[in-house]
C-alpha cells in the first residue's frame, strides 16, 4: 500500500519554514514592548522643537577652567613683573603704589608716578597699561580712577588711545572668561532663555556694532555686565572689541580731561558736568543714527 504524498509535502513545507527559506514570506517580525515604546518616543521627538545649544569647539569643562586659571595666573605674573621692574621707591612712597580704588588713591599714586615719569617713562606707561587691563579683565572697580590718572600723567591723545585700547582688550579677556565658564552655565540651566536672546542678537546682527557703541556710551548697563553677557548671547568677539574701543572714547574723553585738574577733584563724580552729560547724549544719538537710516531705507525699498 503506497503512502499518501500529502503528509510528505506538509513535512517538507514545515522544514523549509523552520529553516527560514520562506520566512520573508510567511513570518512577521516580532517587536517587543520596550522597542515599541522606544519607537514611539523617537517619533514624538521628531515633532518637538529643537533647542539650540552652543558648540564649545570640543573644549571640556576641565579645559575651560584651565584656560581661566591660566589667564588669571598670567595677569598676576604681569603685575608682578611690572612691580619688580619698577624703580626702587622711598619707604613713604611704597604704601601708595597700589590699585586706586577711589580718587584719593589716584591722587597719591599720581604724585608718586609723576615724580618718576621723566626718568622711567616707559615703566610708568607699562604699569598703567597692565593694571588697567587687569582691572577690566576681572571686573575690579578702579578703572575710572586710572582713566583720570592717565589724563594727569600723559598727553591727551596718548591717554585717550591708551584707555580705549586697555578697555577694549580687558573687556575682551573678560568676554573670554565668560565664554568658557559663564556661557556653559547659562546654557545648561537656562537653555531656552539663552536661545531666545541669541536669536534676537542674530536678527540684528548687521547693527551689532551700533548697538554696542550705544551701550558703551550710555550708562544704562554697567560695562562688566555687557562683558559677561555678550558671549552668552552670541555677540562675535571682533565687533565686541571694536564697539568697546570706540564706545568708551566719549566717557574716557571726559575722565581724561578731568585728569588735568586731578588735585582739584574730591571724588570721581566731580569729573562729570552738565556739559559732559550732554556730550555723551549726543554721541549716543549719533551711534543709533545709522541704524535708523538703514531701517528707513529698507522700509522704503521693500
Amino acid at each position: 500500500m503506497h503512502e499518501s504524498p500529502f503528509p510528505i509535502l506538509i513535512r517538507q513545507s514545515e522544514i523549509r519554514y523552520r529553516s527560514g527559506v520562506n520566512r520573508n514570506i510567511y513570518s512577521i517580525p516580532r517587536i517587543s514592548s520596550p522597542q515599541l515604546l522606544q519607537n514611539n518616543v523617537v517619533e514624538n521627538n521628531c515633532y518637538e522643537p529643537k533647542i539650540h545649544t552652543p558648540n564649545h569647539h570640543g573644549t571640556s569643562t576641565r579645559q575651560a577652567v584651565a584656560t581661566v586659571i591660566t589667564i588669571f595666573v598670567v595677569s598676576l605674573l604681569a603685575l608682578l613683573y611690572i612691580y619688580m621692574k619698577f624703580p626702587e621707591l622711598q619707604e613713604s612712597e611704597q604704601q601708595h603704589l597700589k590699585i586706586p580704588w577711589d580718587i584719593e588713591d589716584a591722587k597719591r599714586l599720581g604724585q608718586v608716578l609723576d615724580r618718576y615719569k621723566e626718568k622711567y617713562y616707559f615703566e610708568v606707561l607699562l604699569a598703567v597699561f597692565v593694571t588697567y587691563i587687569f582691572l577690566q579683565t576681572f571686573a575690579i572697580p578702579g578703572s575710572i580712577s586710572l582713566s583720570i590718572l592717565s589724563g594727569f600723567l600723559f598727553p591727551f591723545p596718548l591717554a585717550l588711545v591708551l584707555v580705549c585700547f586697555c578697555s577694549a582688550t580687558g573687556a575682551s579677556l573678560c568676554y573670554l572668561l565668560s565664554y568658557f565658564l559663564g556661557r556653559r552655565i547659562v546654557y545648561k540651566y537656562f537653555p531656552e532663555k539663552a536661545s531666545q536672546w541669541a536669536a534676537v542678537v542674530n536678527k540684528h546682527r548687521s547693527n551689532l556694532l551700533n548697538y554696542l557703541l550705544f551701550l558703551r556710551v550710555t550708562p544704562f548697563l554697567p560695562n562688566w555686565f555687557i562683558n559677561i553677557v555678550s558671549p552668552v548671547i552670541d555677540v562675535p568677539l571682533f565687533p565686541f572689541w571694536l564697539g568697546t574701543f570706540f564706545g568708551v572714547a566719549p566717557p574716557s574723553f571726559v575722565a581724561i580731561q578731568a585728569g588735568q585738574t586731578l588735585y582739584k577733584l574730591s571724588a570721581s563724580s566731580d569729573a562729570w558736568s552738565w556739559t559732559s552729560v550732554i556730550l555723551l547724549a549726543v554721541f549716543a544719538i549719533l551711534s543709533l543714527v545709522p541704524v535708523l537710516l538703514k531701517k528707513q531705507l529698507r522700509d522704503k525699498f521693500e
